[in-house]
């Protein structure tokens, strides 16, 4: 017993002597190994002696289980010893040249750090720990610089052919428009895109596959070390730039309010075309690009992972939204309703992908001031489409319409409400984003009546600065008459119903009606018989027609005259008319034909022979007996050439001349007809044709 306990004083002893070598350098570690070996030789010797004493004493059994543990312990540390050393001495080489065997390294030495820190009674743990800590911090701070070197090596701007190659190729530019960004790209093979998305977009390759994993791998070992802020800091700082520097080369501007509004509206048309265009690319191209390489290099680590992407794009998203933002709080037009319907539209788009792609509690911020703007859009266009029956109404432009054609107004406003029928679906889901009931076609109908009324109310405005009656129902005959084809050649028709046509074609009638009867009544009564019927007015002789009384010769002169006066004035002024639509135009030259004509006719059959027409007389005889022998006893032998076949087509004007020379003594007056009877009837029906097609005065006349 004595020797055993002996023995174990000396165990102890040596135990001491081990724990104090294992706290200097690896010099020292060979001693170590060294006295261990020497002591495991006294132990078997001891254990020897023992053995015959036959002793099974319970304590010399716990020594014995004591000294086997303390030998494995002795060796588990030798071995983390060497571990440590050999970490220690790649970490010391840097990252540079095996970035892999590095990370080994690494995760070797938080292994020991693990060890050492469980062994607390071991004496030098804590120099040990300390040693490792130290040299763990500076491998991190390494690899923080190997991460941010390896991340900016690999993040450029994304060139704008990049970008447009990922379209489906229904939405890409066309290739003149594209040729000066292509012609200086040269771009490696591992940057070119990937796979198609659904609805033919394509995947962005950002960063080349091959570097992602190592990417990743490093950013593990800062999250491990605790310096997550650390690795979002690079990460924001060196990608939010190249998102920013894309979206630049792309052509995004970001434009204040007062920006907005100084433009010209042409201008800024144009842009709105290209921000729809560009916020399309920015979420399901770059953003989407962006978010797949966040979820490759933190994945694992979820919160970090949103919160990079989340603070990488703000600056870019902010720069896309303040574009919007700024068109939907400037100052409300008519003009601006299908540009903010446009862009009303994109937005409600790209909702699905919005959802996805700034999904998580760290794009909150991002994913509600998009959706922000998609509901101020929505309000600003409401409340642009609300004024827009008012602004119709009071539109008080002087543009004037000299020829009573159709008013631009009138064009503005009916394209104005075509193409709202080709936004019928956006506008359905408008109005339900505002109404809590109602049927969004009934709405949609009864907002294009009030807007057709509010226009017929500000034509019916108009009209009034016209002095000619005649012209002034022109004018409005031409304007609803528009209203009317255009409702019936476009989807308003099956909107606004058969009975709203019936009606407006009723309006068209009557405003043709009253402009026949202000343009041509007053005419019409120079061909009336009133006042022409006495025996004798004014001490003038009575000359009597075909199966007319007695009338005044003086006033039958009076009467063509004033009609020839009047009609030369109609015609020249009204050629100046214009009646756009051809079928209207031939329909209205017609109904005045069928009015005038007859009475001309009639009045110049009744009266024209009193004034000496004889060649109309002789004329209708010649047709009537077409005897030539009768007129070469009548008038000699210069009529005898005269033949059936060359009457065929009436007489030629010289010959007639000739004829009423001859006649001249059978009528009452030797003096010319034609200074009276300037016109035929066919001559009035072909000038009846030039009315109507907007002439302007300095042109000769057909």
């Amino acid at each position: 017993m004595f020797v055993a306990v002996s023995g174990m004083d000396s165990l102890g002893e040596r135990a001491a002597k081990m724990k104090q070598a294992l706290q200097k350098s690896q010099t020292i570690t060979d001693s170590v190994v060294s006295i261990l070996g020497s002591f495991d030789s006294r132990l078997s010797v001891l254990e020897t002696a023992m053995r015959p004493t036959q002793i099974r004493t319970h304590a010399i059994r716990k020594a014995h289980e004591n000294i086997d543990k303390t030998l494995k312990a002795a060796e588990v540390i030798l071995t983390q010893f060497d571990a440590y050393r050999q970490a220690e001495a790649k970490i010391l080489k840097g990252p540079h040249e095996d970035l892999k065997s590095y990370l080994e390294a690494i995760d070797q030495l938080r292994h020991n750090i693990h060890f050492f820190s469980g062994n607390k009674g071991f004496k030098s743990s804590d120099g040990v720990l300390n040693n490792a800590n130290s040299l763990l911090a500076k491998a991190i701070s390494k690899l923080e610089d190997e991460f941010k070197q390896l991340l900016a090596l690999h993040s450029k701007p994304v060139e704008p052919d990049r970008l447009f190659e990922c379209l489906p190729e229904s939405l890409r530019p066309s290739s003149e428009s594209t040729e000066n960004h292509s012609s200086g790209k040269n771009h490696h093979h591992e940057h070119q895109n990937g796979t198609l998305e659904t609805g033919g977009f394509k995947h962005l390759t950002l960063i080349p596959p091959r570097t992602l994993p190592l990417l990743h791998d490093l950013a593990l070992q800062m999250v491990q070390a605790g310096n997550q802020q650390q690795l979002l800091r690079i990460y924001r700082d060196t990608r939010s730039s190249v998102m920013d520097a894309s979206l630049r080369k792309l052509g995004v501007e970001k434009l204040s309010k007062e920006d907005v509004q100084k433009m010209q509206w042409e201008v800024l048309e144009a842009k709105i075309g290209k921000w729809i265009h560009f916020i399309r690319i920015a979420v399901k191209v770059l953003f989407v690009g962006e978010r797949r390489v966040c979820d490759q290099i933190f994945e694992g680590f979820d919160t970090l992972r949103d919160q990079c992407f989340a603070e990488c794009i703000a600056s870019s998203v902010s720069m896309l939204l303040s574009f919007g933002d700024a068109i939907a709080r400037s100052k409300t037009s008519p003009e601006k309703l299908f540009v903010l319907l446009d862009m009303y539209e994109i937005m409600r788009e790209l909702h699905s992908e919005i959802e996805v792609v700034f999904g998580g509690k760290a794009c909150n911020e991002i994913r509600e001031s998009t959706f922000g703007l998609t509901k101020r859009l929505a309000q600003t266009a409401q409340e642009t489409f609300g004024d827009f029956e008012e602004a119709v109404e009071k539109d008080a432009t002087k543009t004037a319409v000299l020829d009573g054609t159709v008013h631009p107004l009138t064009s503005y406003v009916i394209n104005y409400v075509k193409f709202l029928f080709d936004y019928q679906s956006t506008l359905k889901q408008l109005f339900q984003e505002f109404e809590s009931s109602g049927e969004t076609s009934s709405q949609l109908a009864t907002i294009t009546m009030r807007i057709m009324q509010a226009l017929q109310t500000n034509l019916d405005g108009k009209s009034k600065q016209f002095r000619d009656p005649a012209l002034m129902h022109l004018f409005l005959m031409n304007n609803i008459h528009y209203m009317v084809r255009s409702v019936r050649r476009s989807e308003a028709k099956d909107l606004l119903g058969d009975d709203w046509v019936q009606r407006y074609r009723r309006v068209v009638q009557q405003h043709a009606n009253q402009y026949k009867r202000n343009a041509w009544s007053k005419i019409l009564l120079c061909l009336s018989t009133q006042g022409l019927t006495s025996s004798s007015v004014g001490g003038g002789s009575a000359v009597s027609g075909e199966g007319g009384s007695g009338a005044s010769r003086g006033l039958i002169i009076d009467r063509f005259k004033t009609f020839n006066i009047q009609f030369e004035e109609l015609h020249q002024k009204q050629s100046q008319w214009t009646v756009p639509d051809s079928e209207l135009q031939e329909s209205l030259r017609l109904a005045v034909a069928e009015v005038l004509l007859p009475a001309y006719r009639s009045f110049i059959k009744r009266f024209g022979f009193s004034l000496g027409h004889a060649h109309l007389w002789v004329m209708r005889c010649l047709e009537m007996l077409f005897f030539v022998p009768f007129f070469s006893l009548l008038f000699g032998s210069s009529f005898q050439f005269l033949a059936p076949n060359n009457l065929d087509h009436g007489f030629p004007f010289s010959i007639l001349n000739v004829i009423i020379s001859r006649c001249w003594p059978l009528v009452e007056s030797g003096k010319n007809p034609q200074k009276y009877i300037r016109y035929t009837a066919e001559d009035l029906e072909r000038m009846l044709g030039e009315f109507f097609e907007g002439k302007t005065s300095n042109e000769p006349r057909r």
